[in-house]
């Protein structure tokens, strides 16, 4: 079972298909819970860069057609979902950087970017959805993790696709600072092309000087 701020809650989440739909939102609705954000991170695995979370509300009359696992969406099909979520949903951002993933760790840091975003929503969320196990702590409202959350849940796969494009826009913007990586083409992760810059340059600020093989340097 996911953890959850609101253990007694009926709501059997990890029970919903496999399946992008709403549901999830009016059962907490139901329950007595609205409105609902959805939460999502993106960019645990990357050598370098940024983790970048966001929180989204939908709005039920304006759901955007397609939401799903930014992962199993094209680049161009994010960017233009995107767009529209920013147009028509309650949206917040927030990341946490390479330096305070080295000096707490990646879960903590992507939990801590979670709980910003959610916090920083201009329409103050009732109930939480969010991808994985956790449900971050320090939240005004109760919470429920769902596993593979962004597939089964619209404002969880918005979450997802913000946080996505957000997080490959700043990567991008690195490149043009950092040429020597290549981060524009791969984010930040360890890439043939990425360990040859680092072997070659070695590691930048945005490393995190935590992750092997960028550990080994640091000692």
């Amino acid at each position: 079972m996911p953890r959850s701020t609101s253990p007694d809650s009926p709501m059997l989440f990890d029970e919903a298909p496999i399946v992008p739909s709403f549901e999830l939102e009016l059962m907490a609705r139901r329950a007595g819970h609205w409105p609902v954000a959805g939460a999502d991170e993106v960019g645990r695995g990357p050598l370098a860069g940024p983790v970048v979370a966001a929180a989204v509300i939908l709005d039920p009359d304006r759901i955007p057609q397609g939401l799903n696992d930014s992962k199993q969406l094209t680049a161009a099909r994010r960017e233009a979902l995107f767009v529209e979520i920013l147009a028509t949903a309650t949206v917040s951002i927030a990341s946490s950087s390479s330096s305070r993933i080295d000096t707490t760790d990646i879960r903590k840091a992507s939990l801590d970017a979670m709980r910003r975003a959610i916090c920083g929503l201009a329409m103050p969320a009732s109930f939480v959805l969010t991808d994985g196990l956790d449900v971050p702590a320090g939240l005004a409202c109760p919470g429920k993790a769902v596993v593979k959350g962004d597939a089964r849940s619209f404002s969880i796969a918005a979450a997802s696709i913000v946080a996505k494009v957000t997080r490959d826009r700043m990567m991008v913007r690195a490149g043009v600072v950092f040429p020597a990586y290549g981060f524009d083409s791969h984010a930040g992760y360890g890439t043939r092309q990425h360990r040859a810059g680092i072997e070659e340059h070695g590691p930048c600020s945005l490393h995190r000087m935590s992750f092997r093989p960028l550990k080994k340097e640091a000692v």
